[in-house]
Formats: C-alpha cells, structure tokens, sequence
C-alpha cells in the first residue's frame, strides 16, 4: 500500500528550548490528514536584552535551519516565534525576505500575522500576556504602541526562560487571560510560541466574546494561507481561523 503525502506541508523554525509549539501545531492538524507541520530548530536559552540573549535571534542560524526546511518540499517556512515583538517588527520582515531569497519558499512570521490579524479584526485597544521579563514586556508594548495601538492591559510573569515558558499550565495562564479581559480590549494576545495558550482561545472568546490571537495559532493561520491552504478547515481553535 502506497503512503500518501500530504498535499499542504508546512515548514516552522522553532527556538531549540521549545517544547509546546510543536505538539499544539499537530494537535490543531489532526483532523487535516493533509495537511503536515515540519520542524527546524536554532538555539534559543533565553529571553532578555542581554547581549548573549539578544544574539540568539541573528538571521543566519535561522537560515541555516530554513534550508533543511526546504529539502522537505514545504510549502511555507513560518518564523514561529515573537522575537520580532521585542526587537522590532522590522526584523521579521528582512527576515522573511531572505527566506524566500535564500529557499525559494514563500515565508512568514508568526508576530506579523498576527498584527495582520489585529488589523483585519480592526483591534486598536489590545491586551497582552506573556511569561516575559519587564525588560522585554516594556519593549513589546512600546513597539505597539508605536504602531498605533492602545495597550489595553497586560500581565507577564516576569521569567527569562525560555524551556521554562512551558512549564505554566493552561490554568495559569487562562488567569492571566481572564485579568486582562476584565479591561475589556479589542482582542487578546496570548505572546509567546512556548506557552500553553491555543487551547484557551475559545473557552475566553465563549466567556467574553473577546477575540483571541494566541501566537502559536497565527503562526498556523498564515502558514496554511502562504501554503494556498484554507485555515479555515481548522475547526475548535478559536475564531482567528475564519477571519
């Protein structure tokens, strides 16, 4: 009997200390046999303005990584990490120039689909959690705030991480999520590929109504739509898939 391969892969550089973003992207899969996610990693220790931290995200490991991608015949390359939310969204887009420039594979990033998708959803007051130090918090919200967008409320737990990230349970950061909705924002952002936040997204929008872009979840999103996929066959992940 003859395997099929599936018609839509999907190619995701993933920070070496992840352990979540992987296993959620499957998890949202499984009803698409397909479709299929394929990982890259890069090292990534953790997460703060210091130097050694800071040069973790230089763009040749990253592509590096991306032409192992390629070899997979994937469709799409996505950068799915928040990096660039910290750095600046600049960096994400140079990135994803070389990407293409470099594998001939259309690419994304997670962070810009989902300021893609605060655009589309029309969100100016937004929300963020995260598991971040207030170095990194303050220089995401700053770079939002530059763009236009009023921060509407926001908790992070203060840690460096980054394999630490995943060790907060759905139900800590479904209170972080629960706090910021009080605010009542345009739309939630749940900002980091390593944190236990996809899942949450419909039980908030059920309670609240409020939209929630977890960044594991955009980074899926836009993947399908660079592939030429529908992310809407995605079904019980929260409404950013049919926007």
């Amino acid at each position: 009997m003859t395997a099929q391969l599936a018609s839509t892969r999907l190619g995701m550089l993933t920070p070496s200390s992840n352990t979540v973003l992987e296993p959620l992207t499957a998890a949202m899969l499984a009803d698409l046999p397909d479709a299929s996610a394929h990982f890259a990693r890069f090292r990534v220790l953790k997460i703060s303005m210091e130097d050694d931290a800071l040069s973790q995200f230089t763009n040749e490991p990253m592509l590096a990584a991306a032409e192992l991608l390629a070899d997979a015949q994937v469709q799409s390359i996505c950068w799915n990490g928040t990096s660039s939310g910290w750095l600046g969204f600049d960096t994400d887009r140079a990135l994803i120039a070389e990407i293409e420039a470099r594998t001939g594979v259309k690419a994304c990033s997670s962070i810009l689909a989902m300021n893609e998708l605060l655009e589309k959803l029309g969100a100016k007051r937004v929300a963020f959690v995260t598991p971040y130090l207030d170095e990194i918090q303050t220089r995401i919200l700053a770079n939002y705030r530059a763009e236009g967008f009023e921060i509407a409320g926001e908790k992070h737990l203060g840690d460096p991480g980054n394999f630490s990230f995943a060790t907060y349970s759905e139900a800590d950061i479904l209170e972080l999520c629960r706090a910021v909705a009080a605010e009542r924002p345009d739309a939630i952002t749940i900002y980091c590929t390593n944190f236990r936040g996809a899942r949450l997204a419909p039980i908030i929008e059920a309670e609240t109504g409020i939209p929630v872009l977890d960044s594991v979840s955009t980074a899926l999103w836009k993947s399908m739509q660079v592939a030429g996929d529908d992310p809407a066959r995605i079904k019980g992940w929260g409404q950013l898939f049919d926007v």
